[in-house]
């Protein structure tokens, strides 16, 4: 058995996977330039279809100046002169819509005009194988073809280009002629690089617009999201009180009862183990949606935040407008109707609301004045917070700007409604309506209720 040289094996090697290569650049070539897809060009911004009624006016030119050269100059007939720049000069306008099909229909009619004029040279001197408006043309077509497609395309069709005119100059060749290839492949150059400038140019614009897009789409999102975490964690206080109280009274209803039924007595305890398990799922709840630093708004006469404080009422009004005067802003509040007790999360809503306007007004309107208005209905309550015309130019906020979008989530949760808008005068106004059902009692007492009732010696585990 014969031993293969190592040297021929590998020459084998080398030979088989140029081949490979050689084949899949032919199918990337075919893919990318044997193709009749549409690609239009969109209108200009500012122009709108200036560019198009550009390119047919040079189309024109082209056509009447090619056939002119190819006529007299290169002493074509003047049905093949005219047929070889009508040609180029519908690659021109085809360019518009389907640059890569237009690419070879200009590049096959150069050829075939080069060819003829070649056939029918004699000892005159003609311009070869590009015509000054043939190159104008083929230029045209390369610019538009650059500016669609992908930067490999581009330089593909390119390279093509030239080698055809190196073909056509270099290994065919004429005689008595005005040589002007290697200029057409240097303009070719200058205009696909400028094609590529600006298809990268406006890409980039283009990614930036969407980046911006989805930033603020994102941006808007994570706001939402975070207004909805601090409700949530609002809300979780309010309801874990009411799950207090619920488990202590049902743990002290059988002390004050004679003789109560062993039947009352397994109810109140189920009552009881099914308060504290609910409350129990809202401690790690509460885990969940408290962050390692939370977004507190209320802080200690020192300013430190606390973040375990109950949660604000309207009871505690007075001292938030008081904190705004002594920021700087003049407040001015007024209630009408007959205030009766609201459920607590009418209370915390109505009082964020409030603590929100005056924020923005503070922020948004320096040197304005506010006035706070509360209207007790017998179906609701009523909050309007306005100001008027700010006296001079607010500084550049910092903020994310989510204060209208958490009054809208407060409200929203509530089913009731929130307008803000702008006042004649130049002032600003956001109001906002917290229906109450009728039919439910409003439970103001509760604290009250626990002091009393943690008389009884009632576990320190099972309050909150």
């Amino acid at each position: 058995m014969s031993k293969v040289d190592p040297v021929t094996r590998w020459g084998k090697r080398q030979v088989a996977r140029s081949r490979v290569r050689a084949g899949r650049a032919l199918r990337v070539l075919h893919d990318d330039l044997w193709t009749w897809r549409a690609d239009p060009l969109p209108p200009s911004v500012w122009l709108r279809w200036f560019p198009h009624g550009l390119v047919f006016l040079a189309a024109l030119g082209v056509l009447l100046g090619n056939t002119a050269q190819l006529n007299e100059d290169s002493k074509l007939d003047p049905e093949l002169a005219f047929l070889l720049a009508l040609a180029q000069a519908s690659a021109m306008a085809l360019a518009l819509w389907r640059p890569v099909p237009a690419w070879w229909l200009s590049t096959a009619a150069t050829v075939v005009a080069s060819l003829a004029v070649l056939v029918n040279a004699e000892d005159y001197k003609f311009t070869w194988p590009w015509t000054a408006a043939g190159m104008i043309a083929h230029m045209f077509v390369m610019l538009l073809l650059s500016l669609r497609v992908r930067t490999r395309v581009a330089m593909e069709a390119f390279v093509l280009s030239a080698l055809a005119t190196y073909v056509l100059e270099g290994l065919i060749g004429a005689r008595n002629y005005q040589p002007t290839g290697w200029l057409a492949v240097a303009l070719f150059a200058v205009v696909v690089l400028l094609g590529i400038a600006l298809r990268g140019r406006r890409e980039a614009r283009n990614q930036l617009a969407e980046q911006t897009s989805l930033t603020a789409e994102e941006r808007a999102r994570r706001t939402l999201l975070e207004e909805r975490s601090r409700i949530a964690r609002e809300l979780h206080d309010v309801v874990a009180h009411h799950m207090s109280v619920i488990s202590i009274q049902a743990q002290v209803a059988p002390l004050l009862v004679e003789n109560p039924p062993d039947e009352l007595r397994e109810n109140l305890a189920g009552i009881r183990q099914n308060a504290l398990e609910a409350l129990t799922e809202l401690r790690r709840v509460l885990g969940v949606l408290r962050s390692e630093h939370p977004d507190v708004l209320e802080a200690s006469e020192g300013g430190d935040p606390l973040p375990h404080a109950p949660q604000p009422t309207l009871d505690r009004l007075d001292a938030l407008v008081e904190n705004t005067r002594a920021a700087g802003l003049t407040v001015t509040t007024q209630a009408s109707g007959t205030r009766r007790p609201l459920p607590p999360g009418v209370e915390l809503s109505a009082y964020r609301i409030v603590q929100e306007a005056l924020s923005n007004v503070l922020r948004h309107a320096p040197g304005a004045t506010a006035r706070v208005h509360l209207t007790h209905l017998p179906i609701g309550l009523r909050v309007e917070v306005s100001n008027t015309r700010p006296k001079r130019a607010p500084a550049p906020s910092q903020g994310a700007g989510h204060g209208l979008l958490g009054m809208r989530e407060r409200v929203a949760m509530l089913d009731g409604s929130l307008t803000a808008h702008a006042l004649p005068g130049g002032g600003y106004q956001v109001a906002a309506f917290l229906p109450v059902d009728a039919a439910e009692p409003a439970v103001t007492d509760e604290l009250a209720v626990a002091d009393e009732l943690s008389a009884h010696h009632i576990p320190e585990d099972d309050t909150r």
